[in-house]
C-alpha cells in the first residue's frame, strides 16, 4: 500500500487497543493505514519520532474556541500547536443566535476538528471578559428552546451535544431552571448534555440527580462549595449513584473549577474522572489551566497511570462524543495523532486556589497529524 505518512519509531499509547510499545504508524488517504514494525515508506514522507509517544489525536471535551465571536474564545489552530489536539470540543461558546457565524468563520475555516456543543442560552456565554461578568443563565428570557431545534436539525453533521451552565454564577436566581430547558432540548434531539456548575445554588447534588446516562458533568473536581465530596473527605452518594447510572464525570480545569485538595479525595476513593480536559479560554490559557497537556499531566501526579490519563483524552472522550472514528489508531480511523513527551524534572502545576504542587514529570506536545498529515506541513522543529 502506498501511504503519505509514516511515524517511526515511537512509543504508541492507543488505549482503544490495548496497545503501549515501540512501533510505527502510517497514514494514507486521512486515514490511519497501518500499525507495525518496521513499515515499508515507500515514497512517504517519514518523521522519525524515536523517544517519542505517539497517542491517537488528543481530544480536549471542554474547550472555547469561538476566537473573535466571543471575548472568551482562544484560536482553535494555535492552541493545537500549543497542546497537540486534534478535536477541540466546543462547549457553548455559541447559542442559536451566532452558531452560523461560528460555523462559517470558524469552524469551517479550521484545520483543527472542532465539535460544538449548543448552548440552550440564545447568545451563548457572551458577558465573559475580566471586567464584564455575567452568566448567561441569570435571564430566563434567553433560553431558547425553539431555537435551539432548529439550530441544532439545520447542523447535525456537527453539533454533538446541548450545553447549559447552572450555579450562582451562571444562572444566579434562576437556579437549576436552565436545565427544565435545556433537557427538553437535549430530549428532542436525540443529544447528550454538558452541565456546568459552579457554587451553589442550585446545589451539586440537585443538578446529578436530573442527568441521564451519557449526559456530562463537567467541573467534575470543583473545590468547595459545591465540590464531589464531603467535609470527610468522602465521595457524596450522589456522585455514586449518577456513575453507577453512566453520568460521565470531566475535569474542565478552567479558572475556578480544578482543586488538588478535591482530586485528592476523589483518587483517594478511587473515583478517577472518565474524561480529563482543559476548559481552556482567554481568561485562563496563561493560567492556573494553560492547556490540555498541563492539565493531563496533573493526573499523573495524581497517581493515574500513563495509559489511563491518555484514554481519559482519546478514546474515553470519543466514546462520550459517540464518534468511534476518533480517539483511536485503529486501521480505518481518522488519521490524526498526537506526539508528546514525558519529560521529567521539576514542574511547578498549580490549582485554581493558589495551591501549586512540584511534579516530577510532566508532558509536553511535540507534534502533530490531522487527516494523516503532518500539520502544519512547515513545522521541521517539532521534534527536537
Amino acid at each position: 500500500m502506498n501511504y503519505d505518512l509514516v511515524l517511526r519509531n515511537g512509543r504508541v499509547i492507543d488505549p482503544s487497543q490495548g496497545i503501549d510499545r515501540v512501533v510505527d504508524v502510517a497514514f494514507a488517504d486521512g486515514r490511519v493505514a497501518a500499525i507495525g514494525e518496521r513499515l515499508e515508506a515507500g515514497a512517504a514522507e517519514v518523521r522519525d519520532v524515536s523517544g517519542r509517544i505517539v497517542t491517537p489525536g488528543l481530544i480536549d471535551l471542554h474547550t472555547h474556541v469561538y476566537w473573535g465571536g466571543t471575548s472568551l474564545g482562544v484560536d482553535a489552530e494555535a492552541y493545537a500547536r500549543r497542546s497537540a489536539v486534534t478535536t477541540c470540543v466546543d462547549t457553548g461558546s455559541a447559542g442559536p443566535g451566532n452558531f452560523a457565524g461560528f460555523r462559517r468563520h470558524v469552524i469551517e475555516r479550521s484545520a483543527v476538528r472542532i465539535l460544538p456543543y449548543l448552548h440552550v442560552s440564545f447568545a451563548g456565554i457572551y458577558g465573559f471578559s475580566n471586567r464584564v461578568m455575567v452568566g448567561e443563565g441569570h435571564d430566563i428570557r434567553l433560553l431558547a428552546a425553539r431555537d435551539c431545534l432548529d439550530v441544532v436539525e439545520a447542523n447535525r453533521d456537527l453539533i454533538v451535544g446541548i450545553k447549559v451552565r447552572l450555579g450562582r454564577n451562571a444562572s444566579g436566581a434562576a437556579g437549576i431552571v436552565p436545565l427544565d430547558v435545556a433537557e427538553q432540548v437535549a430530549d428532542q434531539t436525540n443529544l447528550p448534555l454538558m452541565v456546568h456548575i459552579d457554587e451553589p445554588p442550585p446545589s451539586y447534588e440537585a443538578v446529578l440527580e436530573r442527568l441521564r446516562p451519557g449526559d456530562v458533568l463537567t467541573h467534575a473536581f470543583r473545590p468547595f462549595p459545591n465540590a464531589p465530596v464531603d467535609g470527610r473527605g468522602k465521595v457524596k452518594p450522589a456522585v455514586l449513584a449518577a456513575r453507577q447510572r453512566g453520568v460521565l464525570f470531566d475535569i474542565g480545569h478552567g479558572m475556578g473549577s480544578f482543586s488538588w485538595k478535591t482530586a485528592r479525595a476523589m483518587m483517594g476513593e478511587g473515583f478517577a474522572p472518565d474524561t480529563i480536559s482543559s476548559d481552556v479560554h482567554a481568561l485562563c490559557i496563561n493560567g492556573p489551566a494553560f492547556d490540555q497537556v498541563t492539565t493531563l499531566s496533573k493526573f499523573l501526579v495524581l497517581g493515574m497511570r500513563l495509559s489511563d490519563v491518555i484514554a481519559a483524552s482519546t478514546v474515553n472522550a470519543a466514546a462520550a462524543l459517540k464518534r468511534p472514528d476518533l480517539g483511536s489508531l485503529k486501521p480505518g480511523s481518522i488519521g490524526d495523532a498526537s506526539i508528546l513527551s514525558l519529560d521529567e524534572g521539576r514542574f511547578p502545576l498549580e490549582d485554581v486556589l493558589g495551591e501549586v504542587v512540584t511534579a516530577g514529570e510532566r508532558l509536553n506536545a511535540r507534534g502533530v497529524v490531522i487527516a494523516g498529515r503532518w500539520w502544519p506541513p512547515e513545522d521541521k522543529a517539532a521534534l527536537r
